[in-house]
């Protein structure tokens, strides 16, 4: 007999199977109530129509939209790697990703509104810069899971919202104990001022660096190449002299690069530098940054897992019953062409030749 016309539904499934529509449906979700020769004839059935869940339907009938919606960054590299293995992630869980973005004329609380308009049933905040106070808020309207900062608990009403991320008190170790191998003992780091992130990166250069007895010096500047550039030169001027430039994020260092390569300070030859997130932009071929990797894929597979988790109401995931929880990951340092043993220091090709 001829197969049906168009797309194949869950009636044309029942009839080629010859059980009821509920019993397939049963069947294609693996629950309890058909026996294993009806089941598998069923999956048969399906399988010889190309039947395809109508998910948006599906999603109607049970009120639910099966949308994560993620706040990100648009100008952060590493964050465009992110989504990409979240939306991924969420593909795998049977969800999709909203995507919302965050730039200098859209704020993150605009972002995480259109995500809520939109009919998101949880949020991913990437690197959120919203209070602990504020989210703790924000979790108590939608499951909320921060991705690579802490959150720490704020007075609000609510279970509060789970977080994922790498040690960056331990990547930031890995880094000084990199340096110190080399023979490095006077190092400058370049931070990311006021944050969460930028404060745990602070703290890791600063222990690490106490434990082995090195001599550090910190300026603040930001998350972005303009700031790397604005410290540099700062540096240069005033006379500073390590031999090794610890940055808060890759997109500070490729700016302090960009100004010592103007300068005629050779890298690694007069002052090592390291980076932090090991995006694209570290990997390119002509920077060649030594960075910290924080396992972006491993990151966004836990963070759906959590979200799915709460939404679905399973009682055996991670976080659906039970309160906030707090997945720290191991980062890994990826040594490439920035980092040697010490040389001639933080001081301009002009200034030595003089």
């Amino acid at each position: 007999m001829p197969g049906p016309v168009g797309r194949p539904t869950i009636k044309d499934v029942a009839a080629l199977a010859g059980v009821s529509k509920g019993m397939v449906s049963l069947a294609l979700r693996g629950a309890a109530g058909p026996s294993a020769q009806t089941a598998a004839r069923v999956l048969r059935a399906a399988e010889e129509l190309g039947y395809r869940a109508d998910r948006a339907a599906s999603s109607l009938a049970l009120r639910r939209t099966r949308l994560l919606g993620v706040a990100m960054s648009v100008r952060n590299a590493y964050h465009a790697e992110l989504v990409e293995e979240l939306v991924s992630a969420a593909e795998e869980a049977g969800y999709e990703v909203v995507l919302a973005p965050v730039g200098r004329t859209r704020g993150e609380r605009v972002a995480v509104e259109t995500l809520l308009d939109s009919r998101c049933e949880a949020l991913l905040l990437l690197g959120p810069e919203s209070s602990p106070l504020e989210l703790a808020r924000l979790d108590a309207r939608a499951p909320v899971v921060v991705l690579g900062r802490r959150a720490r608990a704020g007075a609000a009403p609510g279970r509060g919202p789970d977080v994922v991320r790498a040690s960056d008190e331990v990547g930031m170790r890995l880094v000084v104990e990199h340096l110190a191998a080399l023979g490095h003992r006077d190092l400058l780091h370049v931070g990311g001022g006021a944050g969460d992130i930028a404060a745990d990166r602070r703290a890791g250069v600063e222990a690490a660096a106490a434990a082995l007895g090195l001599r550090t010096r910190a300026v603040e500047a930001g998350f972005d190449e303009e700031s790397g550039v604005a410290a540099a030169r700062r540096a240069l001027r005033e006379g500073w002299a390590p031999t090794a430039v610890v940055a808060v994020n890759d997109r500070v260092a490729v700016g302090f690069l960009d100004v010592l390569n103007r300068e005629g300070v050779a890298v690694p030859g007069d002052v090592s530098l390291t980076g932090y997130d090991d995006s694209p932009l570290a990997q390119l071929g002509h920077v060649r940054l030594t960075s910290v990797s924080q396992d972006p894929a491993e990151q966004a597979r836990c963070a759906v897992r959590l979200a799915v988790g709460r939404l679905d109401g399973a009682g055996g995931e991670e976080g659906a019953d039970e309160g906030p929880v707090d997945v720290v990951l191991e980062p890994r340092l990826v040594v490439r062409g920035t980092t040697g043993v010490p040389g001639g220091g933080l001081t301009c090709q002009n200034d030595r030749t003089n």
